[in-house]
């Protein structure tokens, strides 16, 4: 698959052995990484291969990761910058914030 025929959702992994929500492709990696600490999500991280960057990715992953966190019940602290912008466009995530 060529950066240029990315599916319209990426398919997303949850990976909790490994602390992060990941999609893989032909151009590599796209990950959201978090830490939990009792009922808290700390987002640390979010990071999409430069040439899949402005193709959504990293709003799916963010998503992803959120929905999770609603689901699970936990208060989520974004210490990504990506992050904290997302859920400052996202309204409806406002409830999640520690």
């Amino acid at each position: 698959m060529s950066s240029t025929d990315l599916p319209a959702s990426p398919a997303i992994r949850h990976r909790p052995e490994a602390s992060r929500f990941e999609a893989d492709f032909e151009a590599g990696l796209a990950v959201c990484t978090y830490r939990r600490q009792g009922d808290m999500l700390l987002i640390t991280h979010t990071e999409v291969p430069p040439a899949l960057e402005g193709r959504g990715i990293a709003a799916a992953l963010v998503q992803a990761t959120l929905d999770w966190a609603r689901a699970e019940g936990l208060r989520v602290r974004p210490l990504c910058g990506y992050v904290a912008a997302y859920m400052r466009r996202h309204p409806e995530t406002q409830d999640l914030l520690a």
